[in-house]
């Protein structure tokens, strides 16, 4: 079993971006609590429009992360209808972002073994989000229902800043929609409070090296596509 220093330990901040991926198979280590909290206190400084700080996280571990699994997976298996309180994709697909999206889906299901047109094996590799990838921690991430956009891009700050200080202790995340088409079944486990809509979950743990998906990393386009210089 892995042991984890209760600070963590120095990682610049450009090895942090560069490793931190969406880790998709965890080693069962417990993460100590210390730790959880040492990562929230740091991404809890994170900017927010007037420093507002809309963001609000509940942590689930041990058993109760456990019936919380049983009961995503069973809604899952019984094909129950996304009930997303909120629009995460387009509406419409377009380029270039339909293609991105191909590329990232189809890299994952071969590494982690599904053929096109499988669809009982795709089932199976999406419900692995409802066990966490066997992480041992589970982070929920609520926002008050009457705040607006610019709140949302402050929380979207927020999770990055978890997932880089995470890589602090060595440890690895995967920042998880999937939860959101079940938000029903998590807000009752977790008595989420009805006047805050569900963000996302997050798995969080040490990764396990031997996950095929784990091998996933996804391009970045270059700068030329996205930005551009005015003159000097």
């Amino acid at each position: 079993m892995r042991t984890l220093q209760t600070m963590p330990q120095g990682i610049d901040v450009f090895e942090a971006l560069a490793t931190r991926h969406s880790t998709r198979g965890f080693l069962p280590d417990p993460v100590p609590r210390a730790a959880i909290e040492t990562i929230l206190a740091a991404a809890a400084r994170a900017p927010s429009g007037s420093n507002i700080q809309p963001w609000r996280v509940r942590v689930t571990q041990g058993a109760e992360k456990g019936r919380l699994s049983a009961a995503l997976r069973a809604a899952h298996d019984a094909g129950a209808a996304p009930a997303r309180e909120y629009h995460y994709y387009p509406r419409q697909w377009r380029e270039p972002y339909l293609s991105r999206r191909r590329r990232s889906g189809w890299a994952l299901y071969e590494l982690a073994g599904v053929a096109r047109g499988d669809t009982a094996a795709g089932h199976a590799q999406r419900a692995r989000n409802f066990d966490f990838f066997g992480a041992p921690v589970g982070l929920f991430f609520t926002i008050d229902r009457d705040l607006e956009q610019g709140s949302w891009l402050d929380f979207g700050m927020f999770l990055q800043s978890i997932m880089l200080a995470a890589r602090g202790f060595g440890l690895h995340s995967c920042a998880q929609a999937a939860f959101c088409e079940h938000h029903d079944v998590v807000r009752a486990m977790l008595a989420l409070p009805a006047d805050q809509t569900l963000v996302c979950g997050m798995s969080l743990g040490f990764e396990d090296p031997a996950e095929p998906a784990n091998r996933l990393r996804t391009e970045r386009a270059p700068l030329a596509d996205f930005v551009t210089f005015g003159p000097a």
